[in-house]
């Protein structure tokens, strides 16, 4: 049978992309250019992690691993912005660990509603409209969307669980998590019965707290060999680790002495991903199976060295559920103590922190491909390029502008450029021509005005300077018929 328990994927999300803006020119009767009214095009919607406690395993992604949230809608005229895109929402175990490809981590998903933004959806583009200004009164263009992020992350679920039960295999871990709370793992009489992490809720008092089971450790478990090193980082949040110790075995070579050995010598050589020492931690150990009588006689003869070596001792048995009791409230006092040292959460807070005064928000590089080239680096000269539809002369002449007036073409300049030396931008690679040194573009003729406006206004000009002279001609006639009625 296999196991439907998933604690580790490699998921691909892609947010949305930005709806393009709208290039559009107010039409109605008697009013043929009544100026620009293109609206803007939508935002792309996000992909987002929620941590939902309904969900205990990974096993959605593993048959899924493609998510891409929806587009952003393109803007219309008549003032007509696109809709948004919606934001995809991905629900993730507790205790979930988000990794880069490169195996950083970028976030740790702990408690009900955490929330994640795993890639952005992209801006939609500005419509003629918003663009239009005193200087570029009738824009003949819009901005493009820009596209949404697009991320492989790996997904590592571990658990959260305030103990955990070690142990080799077949130690009794699952019997006694099922006697200590209301799970219920496969049993059996046989190595690695347990493949997957087991969580219970355990009762003492009025305290409450969750055990771990995890598949049983063999020596090497920490390089790779057995289940172990999957299922390690189960147990990295636990407050205290209980050693299960099988003292009825009947296997060469072993006794509880030798186990606990292997066992600490495991947790030594691990490494938490999330930080910490996994030896380091309060443990317990855990004498079990003394029912039978060999193990009783087995447990007397080697207490007194295990509690030489600082480890407190219980005898139980899950079949007599003897010594059971005392296990519990043992582990109870240790997670209290433990939880009320850790301070406690702090308010969150915002932190602002102002772009320097000389920072221009932009790098100008040599390229490192080409001796004579140039690379621009920097958000705002990359999303500009990124909104440019460059089959359209007036946006290039658009972007030329904001980029002289970013100060980019002055530092080009500074940094040795010369005319039709390649300059590379978020991707896309141009000759460079040289403008004024102040780096602002000598413009040929005034880009985003409209001739047919122009020429209106011109004839408007026209005929309301022929009006006026028409009524000063009129009035003087008049002025020249009333003196002649006096004579």
């Amino acid at each position: 049978m296999v196991s439907k328990f998933v604690d580790r994927v490699v998921i691909h999300v892609a947010a949305g992309g930005g709806g393009n803006g709208c290039a559009s020119v107010h039409r109605e009767k008697y009013k043929p250019l009544g100026g620009p009214d293109g609206g803007n095009g939508g935002n792309g919607g996000d992909v987002v992690l929620v941590v939902d406690n309904n969900v205990h395993t990974l096993l959605d992604f593993h048959f899924r691993p493609h998510a891409t949230a929806t587009n952003g809608r393109q803007g219309q005229g008549a003032n007509r912005d696109g809709a948004t895109g919606e934001d995809l929402e991905l629900k993730v175990p507790d205790g979930t660990v988000v990794l880069d490809g490169a195996g950083e981590i970028l976030v740790d998903l702990v408690g009900h509603g955490t929330r994640f933004v795993a890639a952005r959806g992209g801006r939609g583009g500005l419509g003629n409209a918003a663009l239009a200004s005193k200087a570029r009164r009738a824009p003949g263009f819009a901005l493009l969307g820009e596209p949404g992020e697009a991320n492989d992350l790996v997904l590592e679920l571990r658990s959260v669980a305030d103990a955990g039960l070690l142990g080799f295999p077949s130690a009794g871990k699952s019997s006694l998590i099922s006697v200590l709370s209301s799970a219920k793992p496969k049993i059996a009489d046989y190595p690695f019965t347990t493949l997957v992490p087991n969580l219970g809720v355990v009762t003492a008092g009025e305290s409450v707290y969750t055990i771990a089971d995890v598949p049983g450790l063999i020596p090497g478990a920490s390089e790779g060999k057995g289940l172990g090193l999957d299922f390690l980082r189960h147990i990295e949040r636990c407050s205290v680790l209980v050693h299960v110790i099988d003292c009825a075995t009947y296997e060469p070579g072993r006794d509880p002495l030798s186990d606990i050995d292997a066992l600490e010598e495991e947790l030594a050589r691990y490494t938490p991903a999330l930080g910490g020492d996994l030896a380091g931690r309060p443990r317990l150990v855990v004498l079990n199976k003394l029912d039978v009588p060999e193990a009783r006689d087995l447990a007397e003869l080697v207490r007194p060295e295990i509690e030489a070596r600082g480890l407190p001792v219980f005898e139980i048995s899950t079949v007599t559920r003897a010594g059971l009791r005392e296990l519990t409230f043992a582990l109870a006092k240790v997670i209290e103590e433990d939880r009320a040292s850790k301070p406690a959460p702090e308010a969150t807070r915002i932190v602002l922190r102002p772009t320097a005064v000389d920072d221009a928000g932009f790098t100008v590089d040599h390229d490192p491909d080409d001796d004579t080239g140039f690379v621009v680096r920097g958000e705002r000269p990359e999303r500009w390029v990124r909104q440019t539809d460059f089959n359209n002369t007036e946006a290039v002449g658009y972007l030329a502008d904001r980029l002289a007036r970013l100060g980019v073409e002055e530092a080009l300049a500074r940094a040795g450029a010369v005319p039709g030396c390649p300059v590379t931008i978020g991707g896309v690679t141009f000759d460079w021509e040289p403008s004024t040194p102040a780096g602002i573009a000598v413009m040929m003729h005034n880009r985003g005005s409209d001739p047919r406006l122009e020429r209106n206004e011109r004839v408007g000009a026209a005929e309301r300077k022929v009006a006026k002279q028409a009524r000063r001609v009129h009035h003087d006639w008049e002025g020249e018929a009333g003196l002649d009625g006096d004579g």
